[in-house]
C-alpha cells in the first residue's frame, strides 16, 4: 500500500510530516532536530486531491503533478479548493470568529493577514513567522477590512514570497529587535482611524519562533545556502535535519528542503551510502532577495 507524502503540518509546536494512504486515510511522522533524514522519492507524483474540514477528498482522475509545482493538486482540485477559501474571498459567509495578526519575518518584512482563531498560531508556523503579535478578533469581514486597512494606510502587504524569507533567515537581528519592529507596527496600526466597530482590539504581546524553529542553535552551522529545487523519481535527500520554519527543513549542511516539493510524491529509504542527488538551487544572499514567485507565500 502507497502512502503519500502531504508535506509538513505543525501540530502543538513541532514539526510532523504528513501520509496519506488512498482507503486507509492520514498518518504523521515526527522528526526531530539533530536527527539524520535520507529518502528516495519512487514513482510519479500523484494529486492529494482537496483537504477540507479535516477531510479528504482523492483526485477523481488521480492526475498526475509537475515535479516542480509549489502544490500537489491538479488544476481541478485546486480550483475546487480555492471555491472555499477565506483566503480567495469565496467563503465570506464563515461564521467563524477570526484574528488579525502581524507577522515578522526579517527587517522590512512584515505582512498582514487573518486566520480562524480556532487555529490558535498554527497559521503563523507554517508561514515562517520568526515574530508576530494579534492585532484583532472578530467576524470574518471586520478582520479582512482590518487587513485591507493596514495595507492601504501603512503599505504593509499581505503575502511575501517564501524565497524571500529563506534568503534573509540565516542573517536575522536578535529578539529584541524584532520584537521591537512588531510593536512598533502594532502601535501605528492601533493610531489608526477606520477600524471596523465589530473588531475587538488586541493588545501587542509579541511572540518569538526562534526556539521552534530550532534557529537559537544555528550558531556556529553552515548558513543555509541551497534549496531543492525539484524532486524527481529515484532521486534522494540526505542530511542532518537541524531546525524547521514553515514548509522548509533545513539541514546541517546548509541545504534546505521545501516540503512542498515532497507532496504527492511515495518517499522511500535508499540504498546505503546515497547522498543528496535532488536538483538544487542557490539562496541569494539577503543583500539581494529574490523576486517573488506566483503561489509560493
Amino acid at each position: 500500500m502507497t502512502w503519500w507524502c502531504t508535506g509538513i503540518r505543525w501540530k502543538g509546536s513541532a514539526p510532523v510530516i504528513g501520509w496519506y494512504g488512498q482507503g486507509r486515510g492520514e498518518r504523521v511522522s515526527a522528526p526531530a532536530y539533530g536527527q539524520r533524514l535520507a529518502f528516495v522519492a519512487r514513482g510519479e507524483r500523484h494529486c492529494l486531491g482537496v483537504w477540507r474540514a479535516g477531510k479528504r477528498t482523492p483526485c477523481p482522475v488521480s492526475a498526475l503533478v509537475p515535479g516542480r509545482a509549489g502544490g500537489a493538486q491538479c488544476p481541478e482540485c485546486a480550483r475546487l479548493d480555492r471555491s472555499f477559501s477565506v483566503a480567495s474571498d469565496t467563503n465570506v459567509a464563515d461564521p467563524r470568529t477570526y484574528r488579525v495578526y502581524l507577522a515578522w519575518f526579517g527587517p522590512g518584512m512584515v505582512k498582514v493577514g487573518i486566520t480562524a482563531e480556532e487555529r490558535g498560531s498554527a497559521r503563523l508556523l507554517e508561514q515562517g513567522a520568526m515574530s508576530w503579535t494579534w492585532l484583532g478578533r472578530g467576524p470574518l469581514m471586520a478582520t479582512r477590512r482590518t487587513e485591507e486597512l493596514l495595507r492601504a494606510a501603512l503599505g504593509v502587504p499581505d503575502r511575501i514570497a517564501y524565497a524571500r524569507k529563506r534568503a534573509v533567515r540565516a542573517h536575522l537581528p536578535g529578539a529584541p529587535e524584532r520584537a521591537r519592529e512588531v510593536t512598533e507596527l502594532h502601535g501605528r496600526a492601533a493610531a489608526l482611524a477606520g477600524w471596523p466597530e465589530s473588531l475587538e482590539r488586541l493588545g501587542c504581546e509579541v511572540t518569538d519562533h526562534a526556539v521552534v524553529f530550532g534557529m537559537d542553535s544555528w550558531e556556529g552551522l553552515p548558513a543555509p545556502d541551497r534549496v531543492v529545487a525539484e524532486m524527481a523519481a529515484d532521486r534522494a535527500v540526505v542530511g542532518r535535519l537541524v531546525g524547521a520554519a514553515g514548509p522548509d527543513l533545513h539541514f546541517e549542511d546548509g541545504l534546505v528542503v521545501d516540503t512542498r516539493l515532497l507532496a504527492g510524491w511515495e518517499l522511500a529509504a535508499p540504498d546505503e551510502g546515497a547522498v543528496t542527488s535532488v536538483p538544487v538551487a542557490q539562496i541569494p544572499s539577503a543583500a539581494a532577495p529574490p523576486a517573488e514567485q506566483d503561489g509560493l507565500f
